[in-house]
């Protein structure tokens, strides 16, 4: 029932005006069905900043045309439809108007479809319009969702009130093994676009820092550090980041929902002091394996992830792979904390932020709240990497109180992941599996103020089809104030031209009863990181992984992180 309207007629088509809009009209004739309308992606009952771009969604259903209504307190805002592939745009004006004036209020949607000459009515829906703002950037890597394709990656940006997606960087697009590359880790110094950083692994590896409006290539390579250095964390204010460096390999599953295992068997905490090129170890343990570090929004404390395995610094490189192939279920991380005092440049000692281990499960990415008040992580079965657990969920602990809870109403039935805080505390951007079980699309979930996150919300596109048709996955979805200030010519031109990189200094700020502490051991290796009769290594019972080497490049367990091709999913 589409009317196309030619001009402004007074009189009789003045009754038609006031309940069309473009070029659809709301069906007098159309009768309820009583039926709750099913959508992709799904926004109904979500909550959504005013400044988001409009939610363009497919309904599922089969009929010939729809119309959809959006009201305000009874008035309507606008009216939009669509045809028989079920695909519904708004226009972007209206849209912004309508989310503007119901700020702290509510839209009624209601979808109307025509199927067999009849026009039928499903059961309205609301949109809460919050009254906080989201960043209007968000960035993210697409990648194929096996990780195996890495040379096909890029770091990208969207604004979030429109469609624009810009290119911050795309490796090379064609076969060539002198310029093959993954590039991974994007991160931010507080939600700016100023100071960013981001890794570059296999041919012409190194760390890029872009700050002060200048790009520069790092070579991490030191004997006093494990390995590269991966999951940065920049200090808010001053130009100081912490990494962890962790030696890593993936294995396959031959029979398993998981898909995947990213697994450490080696892992560090590292401070860089960015204005010296100073490389200092935070925690270099014998028995535990630290990582996923991330600043306290006042610089005063570091929160990270730790699996302690007494005896582990007893075995050699190829045993040590060997027990984690063997035992990776088994492996869990609890939340720590270290404190960090600037005028003498030194961390504490470690404490327990929230016991996983002894609720049976394991923490990942830890990330706190602009103000302070919460600690936002993953909790999932086992292990580090819940990008490819199915069990893995968002909680928080109230830092004030010691509460600790999921984030029920935002997550979902499959992996949720890779968190990210806007800027004013009021939103969250995480990655999710959600919809297929393989592809992870960037999702938005708002968090009020008495702690609680409302529904999520899919990565609205002009295109809904784009959601379903992108066979990339979208990786550590980071939220920004403003855009990135480098332009990808700046970036290439420091990856293709400054090799291998400027070289970093060790700098010991440990005192020395933190570094006996830190290098004591058990007495013996863990019993489970026996070889096998023949004396090699067994192969993992359900990952059918060889423990020689790592599982994705091929590279010796010894093979240095940075340089051995490793496109590992950091």
């Amino acid at each position: 029932m589409r009317s196309k309207i030619a001009g402004l007629v007074f009189g009789a088509v003045t009754s038609l005006m006031l309940m069309s809009c473009g070029s659809y009209s709301v069906p007098q004739d159309a009768v309820a069905n009583g039926r709750d309308v099913v959508l992709y992606p799904d926004y109904t009952e979500v909550t959504v900043p005013s400044n988001i771009a409009p939610l363009n969604f497919i309904v599922k259903a089969e009929a010939d045309e729809y119309v959809v209504e959006v009201k305000a307190a009874g008035k309507v805002l606008m009216v939009s439809g669509g045809g028989d592939d079920g695909v519904v745009q708004f226009d972007s004006t209206q849209w912004r108007s309508a989310l503007r004036d119901n700020r702290g209020k509510s839209l009624d949607v209601t979808v109307y479809e025509l199927a067999d000459g009849q026009w039928t009515s499903y059961k309205p829906y609301k949109i809460y319009v919050a009254e906080d703002d989201i960043d209007p950037y968000l960035s993210y890597r697409l990648i194929e969702p096996g990780f195996e394709m890495y040379r096909h990656v890029g770091l990208y940006q969207r604004n979030l009130t429109t469609y624009e997606q810009k290119v911050i960087y795309e490796n090379n697009r064609e076969e060539n093994p002198k310029e093959n590359h993954c590039v991974n880790c994007h991160n931010y110094q507080n939600y700016g676009g100023k100071n960013m950083l981001f890794h570059v692994r296999a041919s012409m590896g190194g760390t890029m820092i872009a700050k002060d409006g200048k790009v520069e290539k790092l070579n991490f390579k030191n004997d006093s550090i494990l390995g590269s250095a991966v999951y940065p964390s920049w200090h808010p204010t001053k130009h100081y980041i912490v990494f962890s460096s962790n030696r890593t390999g993936q294995a396959f599953h031959m029979q398993n929902l998981e898909k995947i295992e990213v697994l450490d068997y080696g892992s560090d905490l590292l401070f860089y002091n960015a204005d010296t090129h100073e490389v200092s170890n935070i925690r270099k343990t014998a028995d535990a394996m630290e990582t996923f570090p991330a600043w306290a929004p006042d610089g005063k404390k570091i929160y990270f992830c730790q699996a302690d395995v007494p005896g582990f610094g007893l075995l050699n490189d190829s045993a040590k792979v060997n027990y984690v192939l063997r035992n990776y279920r088994e492996l869990r991380y609890n939340l720590m904390s270290v404190t960090f005092d600037e005028q003498t440049m030194q961390f504490g000692d470690p404490q327990v932020e929230v016991d996983c281990v002894a609720m049976g499960k394991s923490a990942t990415v830890p990330r706190v709240s602009p103000d302070g008040k919460y600690l936002l992580f993953t909790l999932g079965d086992y292990g580090q990497f819940h990008i490819w657990h199915k069990s893995s969920d968002q909680y928080v602990k109230n830092l004030e109180t010691g509460e600790v809870y999921p984030l029920t109403e935002a997550n979902g039935p499959d992996v949720d992941s890779y968190h990210s805080w806007s800027s004013n505390g009021r939103w969250l951007a995480f990655s999710s599996r959600r919809d297929d079980g393989s592809y992870t699309r960037p999702y938005i979930a708002y968090f009020d103020r008495q702690g609680k996150a409302r529904k999520a919300f899919m990565l609205p596109q002009e295109d809904p089809v784009k959601n379903l048709m992108l066979l990339k996955s979208y990786n550590v979805p980071e939220l920004t104030r403003e855009p990135v200030g480098y332009t990808t010519a700046q970036l290439k031109e420091a990856i293709y031209t400054q090799n291998p990189g400027t070289d970093i200094k060790y700098r010991e700020l440990r005192t020395p009863a933190q570094i006996s502490a830190q290098s004591k051991q058990a007495a013996s290796p863990p019993s489970e990181a026996l070889p096998s009769k023949d004396g090699a290594p067994a192969p993992d019972a359900q990952t059918g992984a060889s423990p020689k080497a790592d599982a994705q490049t091929g590279a010796s367990p010894k093979a240095d992180a940075q340089t051995g091709a490793s496109p590992k999913a950091k």
